[in-house]
């Protein structure tokens, strides 16, 4: 068995670096204009994939998320926070309580120990 030369043939260009305005601006297009997204993304030398994820986040996330190029926490995400926030708080409110009850406790303790000097003296001096 033969094995033949395979030439790799690289894009050496950079990628293009798109401000958060000209990213809006694309996307817009793609919501008002009524057309395609491929048509749009071909006038743009935008890539569709990039402009659908860009289209995505701006949906999902605003221009803020599209300016910064970040990721929306889902739904799924803020629900398992919010979940684990009130299970934290549901723990707390359980220890507060314990130590509520522990200086009732020692309080209580503390006023039942009789002390030497709140004891009346006998008569004739002497204990």
């Amino acid at each position: 068995m033969l094995m033949s030369e395979i030439e790799i043939i690289t894009d050496g260009g950079r990628r293009r670096r798109w401000s958060a305005a000209e990213k809006l601006r694309i996307v817009e297009e793609t919501l008002y204009d009524g057309e395609s997204i491929s048509a749009v993304a071909r006038r743009n030398g935008v890539a569709p994939n990039l402009l659908y994820r860009w289209r995505k986040l701006m949906l999902e996330g605003g221009s803020i998320a599209v300016a910064e190029d970040d990721s929306v926490t889902g739904n799924r995400t803020v629900r398992e926070m919010e979940n684990r926030i009130r299970e934290l708080e549901r723990q707390l409110g359980r220890k507060t309580m314990e130590v509520e009850i522990l200086k009732e406790a020692l309080d209580k303790s503390r006023a039942k120990r009789p002390t030497l000097l709140a004891q009346p003296l006998k008569p004739g001096g002497s204990q």
